[in-house]
């Protein structure tokens, strides 16, 4: 995939991830909507969007994806929705993306892959610059609602190393929301004495559905198998800012100069990992558009 393609297409993953916390947010918060009824309308939507795209493509059925993977899928939107229940968006955000951080950084490590002192120094100001936007300003996050959002971290995580390498995105994406959709609809049942809906709470599910997730995690696999994985759990440190600055734009947040400093850092460290690792996996560091495909180990 050509360097340039790689990292558009990256950035409107980010994007999408980013928009997934603040439809989530604005659902719960400000509509009229449970969370197993987001969950359930963001899997079911997601499901039909991939498989009119499928069969747009000429590609037959679904045929793709597994249980596992829908497993991990539904324990990751299942978890992001309640914890949205308790967390602003903006610490949802950080402890989703810390969890994501975690899991698949360890994941590299102990599968043997190692970060050159250039890229630590990225990844120590990344970090340095997220806990400096979100910490100070935030009280300790409720134990529940951190709790929730740690294991839909993981669960994502799970979600994207699993991704690498799992064959045509569109096909496996498709499969595993098809699969994780009756898991909701389970928990939507057992659960259907809390159940309540608007019309824009609705509106914003399906989005999420559709769009940011849909087609953001196609998109995603993807990319996937063109990034070691301790690179690919680095540039989800930008999403907390992402989603930063769509409070700004969308929800009037301020804009103040702790969040411009913070995002500095953040995109300028995420930009030396990769920059880092594109070079250490490209010969004689030249910028070829030919870079060979399939997964990197």
């Amino acid at each position: 995939m050509p360097y340039i393609r790689l990292a558009i297409l990256t950035i409107l993953t980010l994007t999408a991830f980013a928009g997934n916390s603040l439809l989530c947010r604005a659902a719960l918060a400000h509509a009229h909507i449970d969370a197993v009824s987001f969950t359930a309308i963001r899997l079911l939507s997601g499901a039909v969007v991939l498989w009119i795209l499928v069969r747009i493509r000429g590609g037959g059925s679904f045929g793709g994806g597994n249980w596992l993977s829908a497993l991990a899928l539904f324990m990751y939107a299942a978890g992001f929705s309640f914890s949205y229940l308790h967390l602003t968006a903006a610490a949802g955000a950080l402890i989703l993306f810390g969890a994501v951080q975690t899991t698949m950084i360890g994941y590299g490590l102990w599968s043997g892959e190692r970060m050159r002192p250039l890229q630590v120094v990225g990844l120590v100001m990344a970090c340095g610059g997220l806990v400096g936007l979100l910490l100070p300003g935030l009280s300790a996050p409720p134990l529940v609602g951190a709790l929730l959002m740690l294991g839909a971290g993981v669960a994502w995580g799970v979600y994207s190393l699993r991704g690498k390498g799992a064959g045509d995105p569109l096909r496996v994406t498709g499969g595993n929301f098809l699969r994780a959709a009756p898991l909701a609809l389970v928990l939507g049942v057992a659960l259907s004495s809390q159940a309540s809906w608007d019309y824009a709470g609705v509106g914003y599910a399906f989005i999420s559905g559709a769009l940011a997730s849909g087609m953001g995690y196609a998109i995603w696999y993807t990319v996937l198998p063109f990034l070691k994985s301790t690179t690919a759990a680095t540039v989800q440190l930008s999403v907390p800012v992402i989603a930063a600055l769509g409070g700004v734009i969308f929800l009037r947040e301020p804009l103040t100069l702790r969040l411009l400093a913070a995002s500095a850092a953040i995109v300028g460290g995420i930009a030396l990992v990769v920059w880092v690792g594109y070079r250490k996996e490209t010969p004689n560091h030249s910028l070829k558009a030919d870079v060979p495909a399939g997964p990197r180990s």
